[in-house]
């Protein structure tokens, strides 16, 4: 009779745990989701949404931290514009594309490893193919506006800002960088800045832009030309 009760005392422990591991797994995916932010949303992470959108020229409305309609469409702008799926949802793709990382998951190593990840994807849809002190420019250049008071100041503020690059208007953006792209993201991040302090920077062959070429270069490096 002891060892039948010792059997069940056992068996309904064992299904007790088993409940509590599954439902452990449970409260942290939900709590995951529920930390994303979509319409009806409030807090800081939305104001922080919103203000980015605007500065990047995605949102019009008020930043109010509140996530409404016209947020929503702010998003979906964003998220057509950089290949992301189109919800309206500020998931954890959509977080990461702008540079906003949930409490529950950020860390300055992770930000770190993101902002290098962003920056060397940028790196290779716009200069892949030149050569690496070239690919490392078009890194500083990013910096330098992140540095400067006339541009956004965050890589992926930079990056995203409307109409800044053809990487990002055409999809490229999105391509899997190659280990040169990541090492001369690095090699910005760090402080290298073959391009003298340039801000600007384009393909004397294509552009057709008369205000850029007006702009006081500062170096040349393969197909590009640098200036400020």
């Amino acid at each position: 009779m002891k060892l039948k009760n010792k059997r069940k005392f056992w068996y309904g422990l064992s299904i007790l745990l088993i409940v509590l591991f599954f439902s452990i797994i449970i409260f942290f995916k939900y709590s995951e989701v529920q930390a994303l932010s979509k319409y009806g949303s409030r807090g800081n992470e939305v104001t922080q949404i919103q203000t980015k959108l605007k500065r990047w020229g995605y949102y019009k409305g008020n930043v109010d931290g509140i996530y409404g309609s016209q947020t929503q469409e702010a998003v979906k702008y964003f998220q057509r514009k950089n290949g992301l799926k189109v919800d309206g949802i500020a998931g954890k793709n959509t977080l990461k594309a702008m540079g906003i990382y949930s409490s529950s998951s950020s860390s300055s190593s992770s930000s770190n490893s993101s902002n290098v990840n962003l920056l060397a994807r940028l790196i290779y849809g716009e200069a892949r193919g030149e050569p690496y002190t070239g690919q490392v420019a078009v890194g500083a250049v990013v910096m330098n506006r992140v540095r400067s008071s006339s541009f956004p100041n965050s890589i992926s503020g930079v990056i995203y800002q409307s109409g800044a690059f053809d990487a990002v208007r055409d999809g490229q953006i999105n391509l899997t960088p190659d280990s040169t792209a990541k090492k001369a993201a690095q090699d910005a991040i760090n402080g290298w800045d073959p391009s003298y302090g340039a801000i600007y920077y384009f393909n004397p062959s294509t552009a057709t832009n008369k205000w850029i070429w007006s702009r006081p270069m500062t170096i040349t490096i393969g197909r590009h030309r640098f200036c400020k």
